[in-house]
């Protein structure tokens, strides 16, 4: 069984508005393996944002080639097999912040029991346990991206796909929530691909990509 769980080859991304067009991304080519650890690291506007999306198969290279050797055809990877914390909020207004966490569960074909009781132990683990009936208009910024993130984990995704999921944290909550992520990881060949601008962040991963201008050296 192969140990590439997603794959870019001389990938690029152009995107067409009013006439003009914007290159987003230039003939990237990288591979994720089982286990990885992966901060990707670059200034805003440099791709990262676009690479992971690809990768996470919520939009198509213009050129090139995105695969998932190892998770199967683009339309089986969600919810159990990758997911992506968006940079932006993403929670959904009408639930509450542990309905929002059943809802993949729910997706990946888990009973409601089991949805409930799973969402009730992630959010115990990360800390968030008092946010469990509340709306996303009733938290925090911050606190709705680290739902997001214990979202992203419910189901045991073989690949997590983050961008920029500390931005809105101060350091010492940044620090806190990668820590436990990590722990939460740890022992699992789940794969980890981090966008950050954090150095400590960066420095928490074993591998650093680095892009710059769509170009990913």
């Amino acid at each position: 069984m192969s140990d590439i769980l997603a794959e870019a080859v001389d990938a690029g991304r152009v995107y067409r508005t009013s006439g003009s067009k914007v290159v987003a991304l230039k003939h990237a080519t990288c591979k994720i393996e089982r286990g990885d650890r992966i901060a990707l690291v670059g200034p805003s506007g440099s791709g990262k944002s676009t690479l992971l999306q690809l990768l996470a198969a919520l939009d198509e290279p213009t050129t090139g080639k995105i695969s998932w050797p190892a998770l199967g055809k683009r339309e089986t990877l969600r919810p159990s097999k990758i997911s992506f914390v968006f940079q932006s909020e993403s929670l959904l207004a009408p639930l509450t912040v542990l309905e929002n966490l059943e809802v993949p569960r729910l997706l990946a074909g888990s009973n409601d029991d089991e949805a409930r009781n799973d969402a009730s132990a992630i959010l115990d683990a990360l800390d968030l346990g008092a946010l469990a009936e509340k709306l996303p208009e009733e938290i925090s910024g911050g606190q709705a991206q680290r739902v997001a993130v214990a979202r992203s984990l419910i189901t045991k995704p073989e690949l997590i796909l983050a961008d920029e999921p500390t931005a809105q944290l101060d350091r010492q909550t940044a620090k806190q929530l990668i820590d436990l992520v990590l722990r939460r990881l740890k022992g699992s060949d789940a794969a980890l691909v981090i966008a950050t601008h954090d150095p400590f962040i960066a420095a928490r991963m074993k591998t650093q990509w680095t892009i710059e201008h769509g170009v990913l050296k």
